[in-house]
Parts: C-alpha cells; structure tokens; sequence
C-alpha cells in the first residue's frame, strides 16, 4: 500500500523545513548552481564505519585533533557521506554556513535536538 502524501493546507504548514535542512545566510554558488539549502536527511544512516573512515580522512590530511568529531573537516567528510554534494561543497561554505552544518551534524552524534 503506498504511503499517503500530506500536503500542507496553511501557508505555516508550507514554511516548515525538515529537521535534517540547513539554510545559508546568503546564496552559495557551486560548481555553477546556487544553493540557499544543504539536506543532511542521511544522517540515520551513518554507521560507526563512517565515523571510522572521517577519522581516518583526517590523518591522512594531516589533521591532528584531540577532539576529531569537533574538527571541520571531520564534519565535512560527514556532510558530503549523508547528502548528495561532494566534500568539496562544503569546503567551499561560508564560516557562519558551515558553523550551521557542523552544528547540526554534531547535535545529530550527540542527541541534541
């Protein structure tokens, strides 16, 4: 039986933006596109392994960090595996942007809502 869609009926039901979405401060151009949002839906899908494999992309960048899962390029290994852009992406963000996005993947490891 396919799932029912729910369709917004007020225009404050239409504003409502997915948890895993992280809106820019500004428009981002990447690659030729601009962007204003990056969706992290893929965050209930990392594994261990993930975070095995972002610690092991920092050592072999020469990143030394006492607290890995802090580091930024930790999260962007993280971001690029949970959505459809390439770490390149989010190297490219703004401070504040990419701030936004490392906060809500470190909320995500440890349960901040």
């Amino acid at each position: 039986m396919e799932k029912e869609k729910i369709i917004p009926t007020t225009p404050e039901e239409a504003d409502i933006t997915p948890d895993t979405v992280v809106k820019f401060t500004r428009s981002y151009s990447f690659e030729g596109k601009s962007y204003s949002e990056v969706d992290l839906a893929g965050m209930d899908d990392l594994t261990a392994k993930d975070m095995m494999e972002a610690e092991k992309y920092l050592f072999k960048t020469g990143t030394v960090s006492a607290l890995p899962d802090q580091a930024v390029g930790y999260v962007c290994f993280i971001a690029s595996k949970i959505s459809d852009q390439p770490i390149e992406f989010f190297m490219g963000l703004s401070p504040r942007d990419m701030n936004r996005v490392k906060n809500k993947v470190t909320g995500f490891f440890y349960g901040v809502e």
